[in-house]
């Protein structure tokens, strides 16, 4: 055999060993297939790598034997490499990551929405909506993931599942911190607000929910960690999207048909899912990542509200009580045509509010009416103020404001979403705030919303001098919001800035090392102080508001802002914490005396009426007011979450005060239930000012309408009972007699009052309906002419009347039969 001749053979892929004949001639073959070509190549491979991991005994017989041997020494090294690559792919299997580009993202937002609830003490039945959307969610990651190179995707993959788990925390840490669920519209609202300067508490409580934040953000760290080159999933990348693609279909509609079934409840997932309030609801029963979504949407395409106008009016008036003396019984309102606006505007809020409010029964006045009419105004909003810390003693000023004159014994400051804001929407638009973004107040600017009815528009058009002030620097939007509710706005600023602007106050400034800067928190009898001289010796009538700071939490019982009031408050026996909220309310009595003082000194206080109410309770320390009351109300963390499912709704219970010496030696007790947009209407009638009382959230506390305080969680208390939400229970105020049918109808009606008063204050800002309405004199009319602001001829076409031949009787007449095709006057 030709040795020579056989190795050329094998190097250029000739026949293989001993394929010759007995004279050395090679015999002919069929050329090699790739695949074979291909075999042979893996085969030499493994075995050169065996040779170089170190030849063992066996490898080197098999060797010597194949060198010597032929044809099947050579079958037999074949074999051994074969096994050695089975070997090899053997360990290949071993490495691949099964699904894990098809499992993780999906895996990760249902784990992720599951601690986010349990954490947050929500209830667990709603994840038949929330797992079925984080599926979806999750294989809507998955394909985002996955449609880049293999490298690429695995960046993409670490990069947004720490991002997601990022946003999760951020979120648990803002509801812990700030009260409220932060999605992308609050973003503009939380730089304002100058959230950095909330670093101390966010370190802290990050510190304090450190098991939940590692639950959360774990997962995707370890996947950073341990996953480096990538794992080989048993599905492709073309398969992963794929099946993400088909999941993604079945668990959204899956997720979709959760939602719509029958829940029961007044804020049910069909209704939440539609809607862009209640951001605490959703976030529980859509879960997280759907919040945040539907946020976007709502952004790019705002919701569409609308009111469910009743048969018959809202609030019938109680009949006349024959004994009492003759007063003008007039409804409050400005003679509109309702029916006019909604056919002259094409935008569906002004429309569906039109319908609405003609449908609303007016209140009347009374005979308080005009009773402070031409008097100045000096309204205090107090910080975090409770009527359970009103003491004869310690509080003076504030015990005889509230206790003199009118006494309104069933005041109630309902906590509603932003807090501070949109408690100042209450006490100053007398509607309800919206149940989240944008925060209403901060709107009203943002638009330069024609607020028609804040006392400062109201009073301007008579003539007076409006000023507002507000110790702190600019929060909430306010330097857009207030000076377009009409009043000359002042405020804190500092540093550089400091005093470099008209509506700059003085402010009192720390020492030593932080000279200058802002102490935290500033004293409300320094303001008082420091403002006065802008309007006590106007000579036109002043209306002036204040927002004060000192009742701000925290309250340090070392605080230097209650130094005066430490040797008084040291000898109660409370805790520190108490103490310091105490000493809070002793300043803000302080500035209230300062002002009542100044005000008599220069002889205008018996012209003057002071109005004090809260802008919300001290949602924070909640077991200060159980200190001071002996009560039990309920957790801090509910209330920071408004969370109002097992609370005692009596902590809301707290003060307002409408007082002047024309009335001190009177003692003028309502029993009525009455809440912060009552204020507005309430002194808006105690004036003699114009204003339509169908337009507004509140009623005039003095008038006869029913009393009603509506909370954030659409629980309500009447003058006939308490309506909780949560079990869809009626409890009959004392000596209240209802029977069953009687609740049940009467529940239904006040349901349907207290959806529409929490929807219109959105359709009012967003559809700026009040200029709409009365920018122009364009839909009024005057009372003593019948006819509407509309074409006469169009009218005498409609009815066939010859309108101004009739009486007021007769066109009202001719008006019921025609159905009520025009609205009441």
């Amino acid at each position: 055999m030709n040795e020579y001749n056989k190795d050329e053979q094998l190097k250029t892929g000739g026949p293989a060993n001993g394929d010759y004949s007995d004279y050395g001639r090679p015999v002919k073959q069929r050329p090699l297939t790739s695949y074979e070509r291909d075999k042979m190549a893996r085969e030499a491979a493994a075995a050169e790598k065996a040779q170089t991991a170190g030849p063992t005994s066996a490898t080197r017989q098999t060797r010597s034997r194949s060198a010597s041997s032929g044809r099947s020494k050579t079958v037999k090294s074949s074999s051994d490499t074969g096994s050695a690559d089975s070997g090899s792919r053997s360990k290949k299997k071993s490495k691949k990551g099964g699904f894990f580009n098809l499992l993780y993202f999906p895996v990760l937002c249902v784990w992720l929405e599951l601690v986010l609830h349990i954490a947050m003490g929500m209830q667990f039945k709603y994840c038949v909506i929330y797992i079925p959307h984080a599926i979806f969610y999750g294989c809507v990651f998955n394909i985002i993931a996955n449609i880049w190179g293999k490298r690429a995707s695995l960046i993409v993959t670490k990069v947004l599942g720490f991002l997601i788990s990022l946003i999760f925390c951020i979120e648990y840490v803002a509801k812990n911190i700030l009260q409220d669920f932060y999605p992308a519209s609050m973003i503009k609202t939380g730089m304002e607000n100058h959230l950095v300067d909330y670093i101390g508490a966010i370190v802290q409580m990050v510190v304090n929910k450190i098991v939940v934040i590692l639950l959360l953000i774990l997962p995707s760290i370890l996947v950073i960690i341990i996953v480096r080159k990538g794992l080989k999933s048993k599905i492709k990348a073309r398969g992963v999207i794929i099946l993400s693609v088909v999941a993604a279909i079945i668990f959204y509609f899956l997720g979709i048909a959760m939602i719509h079934l029958p829940w029961k409840g007044t804020a049910v997932p069909k209704e939440l899912y539609k809607s862009d309030t209640g951001y605490d609801d959703q976030v529980e029963q859509l879960g997280l990542i759907n919040f945040l979504r539907l946020d976007i949407k709502h952004m790019i395409w705002p919701v569409e509200n609308n009111i469910d106008i009743p048969d018959g009016p809202d609030d019938p008036i109680t009949p006349d009580d024959p004994d009492e003396p003759i007063t003008d019984k007039s409804a409050n309102i400005i003679n509109l045509d309702f029916d006019a606006i909604k056919k002259g505007s094409t935008v569906k809020n002004v429309q569906n509010l039109a319908s609405y409010f003609s449908t609303v029964t007016p209140t009347r006045k009374n005979e308080y009416t005009g009773i402070f009419e031409g008097y100045n105004i000096v309204f205090f909003t107090v910080e975090g103020l409770s009527g359970y810390v009103i003491d004869e003693t310690l509080t003076p000023t504030l015990y005889k404001l509230t206790h003199e004159g009118f006494v309104f014994k069933n005041f109630y400051t309902a906590l509603h979403f932003t807090s501070t804001s949109n408690g100042e929407c209450q006490n100053l638009l007398g509607l309800y705030p919206k149940n989240g973004f944008p925060i209403t107040m901060s709107r009203t600017g943002e638009l330069k919303t024609n607020t028609y009815f804040s006392l400062a528009r109201q009073l301007n058009r008579l003539g007076y001098e409006s000023w507002g002030y507000h110790n702190n620097i600019n929060m909430y939007g306010r330097t857009g919001s207030h000076p377009n509710l009409g009043y000359n706005w002042r405020y804190i600023h500092y540093n550089d800035s400091y005093k470099m602007y008209s509506d700059c106050i003085d402010y009192e400034g720390s020492k030593g090392v932080n000279q200058g800067k802002l102490r935290w928190m500033q004293r409300d009898s320094f303001m008082i102080e420091h403002t006065m001289d802008d309007y006590i010796n106007s000579d036109k009538p002043f209306n002036v508001y204040y927002m004060t700071i000192t009742g701000h939490t925290p309250y340090t019982y070392t605080s230097w802002a209650f130094k005066e009031w430490i040797p008084t408050v040291e000898k109660l026996n409370y805790s520190d914490k108490t103490k310091a909220y105490i000493a809070a309310a002793m300043e803000c009595d302080k500035a209230l005396k300062e002002l009542i003082d100044k005000l008599d000194e220069i002889g205008k206080l018996d012209k003057t009426v002071i109005v004090v109410a809260p802008d919300h309770i001290p949602y924070f320390d909640v077991d200060i007011l159980e200190e001071l009351t002996g009560k039990k109300f309920g957790d801090s963390k509910a209330f920071q979450a408004i969370n109002e499912r097992n609370i005692n709704f009596d902590v809301y219970h707290s003060c307002l005060a409408i007082w002047s010496p024309s009335i001190a030696d009177k003692t003028i007790e309502i029993d009525k239930v009455c809440c912060q947009v009552d204020i507005l209407p309430t002194v808006s009638n105690l004036m003699g000012l114009e204003y339509d009382s169908r337009m507004l959230a509140g009623t005039d506390i003095l008038s006869t309408s029913e009393g009603l305080v509506v909370f954030s969680s659409r629980c309500w208390k009447s003058d006939r009972g308490f309506y909780n939400s949560f079990t869809k229970k009626f409890t009959p105020a004392e000596g209240v007699s209802m029977t069953a049918d009687a609740q049940n109808t009467y529940v239904n009606y006040m349901n349907n009052i207290v959806s529409n008063r929490l929807s219109m204050t959105a359709m009012i800002v967003e559809s700026n309906f009040y200029n709409v309405a009365l920018g122009t004199d364009k839909y009024r009319y005057d009372p003593a002419d019948v006819r509407p602001a509309v074409n006469k001829d169009e009218l005498q076409q409609k009815y066939l009347w010859d309108i101004p031949s009739m009486s007021v009787k007769e066109f009202k007449d001719k008006r019921e039969i025609k159905k009520k095709d025009i609205q009441p006057f």
